[in-house]
């Protein structure tokens, strides 16, 4: 689902796959690294966490080479069994545990790891998962039942303007016009899915009763850059995950974002 910002290969293909993965995550990542290290976040010597949807481990390894224990719970086998061989590779199996599941199944999943209503997680990662469920506000109960009090949740998901402008400039300008038109609330007209501005995402949030503490904008410019000025430019990754950065919480670019990243707390 999403690519991990570990420790690149040695392969000229890998590292150039891991400097656009960094561009493309950096700002989540600032986000969590703050969110883990604020007085409080955990109460043990690593966090709980629940990585909802985590698919291949793209968060999940890299959270539990910080030395968090991780549970991934997502619905293809196959996604999960490549989870396994990339903690295997990455020496944390003893940390990650992948089980089969979606979020209606969340609660009763994640009570034997992280102690459901009783212990609960200390941050559960909701990213690209409220754009296909049937109803995103059942979803954010269900991810509220295995969050402590005082956890954090960080939610990841499609911002809508930049889904209308991506299909006009594939051509798909059909999807574009119905997307478009999709009335706020409301499910996205298939197979689009359900997408997001930033004013729907925080009434949605704060309608279900969590407190918003963060929201970022995402990807904002690296989906527009062409990868071989990354490729081949000294330097260009690292300056372009600083705008990035920089763009982040300015709410005038919230619009202009593949992406919005939210944190909130119940």
């Amino acid at each position: 689902m999403s690519a991990s910002d570990g420790p690149a290969s040695d392969r000229p293909l890998d590292r150039a796959s891991e400097r656009r993965s960094l561009v493309r995550t950096g700002v989540v990542w600032d986000a969590l690294r703050q969110a883990l290290a604020a007085p409080g976040a955990y109460a043990d010597q690593q966090a709980r966490i629940v990585d909802l949807g985590g698919g291949t481990g793209g968060f999940a390894v890299p959270l539990a080479e910080l030395g968090h224990r991780v549970l991934v719970v997502d619905p293809s086998p196959d996604a999960l069994a490549a989870l396994g061989r990339r903690a295997a590779e990455r020496g944390v199996t003893d940390l990650v545990t992948g089980v089969q599941g979606d979020v209606a199944e969340l609660p009763a999943l994640a009570a034997d790891t992280v102690g459901g209503a009783h212990a609960g997680a200390d941050l559960v990662l909701c990213h690209g998962v409220l754009e296909v469920v049937e109803d995103p506000a059942a979803a954010l109960a269900a991810v509220r039942e295995v969050l402590r009090p005082g956890g954090t949740l960080s939610l990841l998901v499609a911002q809508r303007h930049a889904a209308v402008i991506a299909r006009a400039m594939a051509g798909h300008f059909q999807q574009a016009r119905a997307l478009l038109d999709a009335s706020p609330g409301e499910p996205d007209p298939a197979p689009l899915g359900h997408r997001f501005t930033a004013g729907e995402l925080t009434a949605l949030v704060e309608g279900a009763g969590w407190t918003v503490e963060a929201l970022h904008a995402v990807r904002v410019f690296a989906d527009l850059v062409p990868g071989s000025l990354l490729d081949l430019e000294p330097g260009a990754s690292a300056a372009l995950a600083e705008l990035e950065q920089a763009v982040a919480e300015r709410p005038e670019y919230h619009p202009l974002a593949t992406q919005l990243h939210l944190l909130a707390r119940p």
